[in-house]
């Protein structure tokens, strides 16, 4: 019979200290996904706050893009509007709301950069590189978090979903966390092209759009049966 509640009693003791460490597991994984959740929003919220300077820089060397930098401040404004924390995380809504609102700011700021190109006098902007240059690093690291964040949901759902730990996590109320999808052309950060505008296609100092009259090429210059190079576009 002594014998028997020994048994009993070790079976106990092993199944409190596997379940605390099953626990302490959990509590882990679950501060791991937290801790990059929060780094995801600062390298988000860093982003946001380099787009006032952005905007202010084109709009004075780019005043026609009216459109587009008008798209620009309403993305970052909706975007900047909705937060993620570990409460809403578990709300696929409140999740996809907060994904979709960032990818629409990164289309809308590749937009702005993609007809900034148009306007070479923008180089000539102090701010315009350097916003760029960090504009440029702050999407790497944003891609940065969000994988390291996607890692870390991804060890953390193993654990919630892998058996016998499951049947704990169910108890403690440890559920999934989403991860981030990447979205169309995520992989690349928007840049602008800096290389040597050929004279023939700069831009008038005015802005507008008009291309200088061509000058014929001489006979020397263009070689009988040479191919000419396609127009720029």
């Amino acid at each position: 019979m002594k014998k028997a509640w020994i048994i009993v009693i070790l079976v106990i003791l092993i199944a409190v200290i596997w379940g605390a460490g099953s626990y302490n597991n959990f509590v882990t994984a679950d501060a791991d996904v937290k801790l990059q959740l929060g780094n995801v929003n600062t390298a988000y919220q860093q982003r946001a706050d380099l787009i006032p300077n952005l905007v202010e820089t084109v709009k004075g060397a780019a005043g026609a893009e009216r459109q587009t930098l008008t798209d620009v401040i309403a993305a970052r404004a909706s975007a900047t509007q909705v937060k993620l924390t570990p409460e809403t995380l578990k709300d696929p809504a409140a999740f996809q709301n907060f994904e979709s609102a960032q990818n629409s700011l990164g289309g809308a700021l590749s937009r702005l950069l993609v007809v900034t190109e148009k306007y070479p006098d923008l180089r000539s902007q102090g701010n315009f590189p350097v916003l760029m240059s960090q504009l440029e690093g702050q999407e790497s690291r944003i891609r940065v978090e969000r994988n390291k964040y996607n890692q870390a949901v991804r060890d953390y759902n193993v654990r919630v979903a892998r058996f016998p730990g499951n049947l704990l996590a169910g108890i403690f109320g440890f559920t999934k966390y989403p991860e981030f999808e990447a979205a169309q052309g995520a992989e690349n950060a928007p840049k602008v092209n800096f290389g040597t505008t050929p004279s023939s296609t700069t831009a008038p100092a005015d802005g507008s759009t008009q291309a200088p009259a061509a000058t014929a090429p001489k006979p020397s210059d263009q070689p009988h049966g040479a191919v000419r190079p396609a127009p720029v576009k």
